[in-house]
């Protein structure tokens, strides 16, 4: 076979992935909109296209749930699993290590702080109320982002292991503040806090995604416009820079716009964890390590698993519900344990 096919070989089979990816989320987005606590119903979700005697047996009140509750929860899933891939792509490329993601690098975690104060503060004071919880997730993200940078940068490399200590460090900072604030809250504030910390779409609405929707769908769409430059980024800073990349320039965007994003995300979800470690690995494995094909897919594996989590949720404890949290962290886990045990191996060889 000829050299040249090899190209436009490959190029096929990236697209077929991204098709299957599609197919797939549309396919989960359908099951989502179509099954609850209510049952389920095939039709739930184009009732409108339909002829009226084929959705003569469905009540308003299904209608009224799928339009107010699965539909909110279905967005929700969506922004949050793309932004959380996308973020953590970044992420990686920014230090240029697998193993880096907000989550373990305790973005999460400071989002999650300055949300929770503005929770149990809000019952105490009339000048904080619910709408400043997105933008306190964005500046706490922001504030642990840029501090772990700098103390993980060492002569312009991050050392991983300086990176993931000052995480932990910072993630169990951000638990004894949330226990803090846990500890002097009332009832009310507890139960939504510590319901908020385990990550949950439950409280999918069109209200709440009104502060939070903004800065996610910022955030990916600047990421997206950013891929070749942070593709570069991957190569080296001083080759980055005989590309034309302003790299100092880069590296504080990245930053910006990873804590904007997670700091929505946390905001309308809670902790959700393992994500943006996760999905840029099976990218990467499908699709090759190149940001222009990788990031696309990430993006679209992100709604995948996300969904998909989320439908696994519903089901095991059925009526009730399981924090989305708790699943991904139990899939996530395993999966970090095998990346380090992976690359100590690849250190040894």
């Amino acid at each position: 076979m000829s050299h040249l096919a090899h190209p436009l070989i490959a190029s096929r089979t990236h697209q077929s992935w991204y098709w299957l990816s599609a197919a797939l989320l549309a396919f989960l987005a359908w099951l989502s909109l179509s099954s609850g606590a209510i049952g389920w119903d095939w039709k739930l979700p184009i009732v409108w296209l339909l002829p009226q005697s084929m959705t003569s047996d469905i009540e308003q009140l299904h209608i009224t749930v799928v339009t107010q509750i699965r539909l909110p929860r279905l967005l929700l899933a969506i922004l949050v699993g793309s932004v959380l891939a996308s973020a953590g792509a970044a992420t990686q490329a920014l230090c240029r290590n697998p193993l880096a993601d907000p989550s373990l690098m305790g973005v999460t975690g400071g989002a999650a702080m300055t949300a929770v104060a503005v929770i149990a503060l809000s019952a105490h004071s009339p000048y904080i109320h619910e709408a400043m919880v997105a933008p306190a997730a964005f500046i706490g993200a922001l504030a642990v982002t840029s501090l772990i940078y700098k103390i993980a940068n060492h002569q312009g490399q991050i050392q991983i292991t300086t990176l993931l200590l000052a995480g932990v460090a910072i993630n169990a900072m951000a638990m004894a503040v949330i226990g803090l604030f846990s500890f002097f809250a009332d009832d009310t504030a507890l139960r939504l806090m510590t319901y908020w910390q385990m990550g949950s779409l439950a409280g999918a609405n069109w209200p709440a995604m009104q502060y939070g929707a903004p800065l996610v769908m910022v955030s990916i769409y600047a990421l997206f416009i950013r891929r070749k430059k942070i593709n570069a980024l991957m190569l080296g800073e001083l080759e980055a820079r005989h590309l034309g990349v302003n790299v100092k320039r880069l590296k504080s965007e990245i930053i910006f716009i990873v804590a904007l994003g997670v700091g929505g995300a946390v905001a309308m979800a809670g902790m959700i964890g393992f994500v943006g470690l996760l999905v840029p690995h099976i990218a990467r494995l499908l699709v090759g390590p190149d940001l222009r094909r990788m990031l696309p897919l990430s993006l679209l594996l992100g709604c995948i698993i996300m969904l998909l989590a989320d439908w696994i949720s519903r089901l095991i404890v059925a009526p009730s519900e399981l924090p989305i949290g708790i699943v991904t962290a139990l899939f996530g886990s395993p999966f970090f344990v095998y990346q380090l045990l992976k690359q100590k191996r690849g250190q040894h060889a």
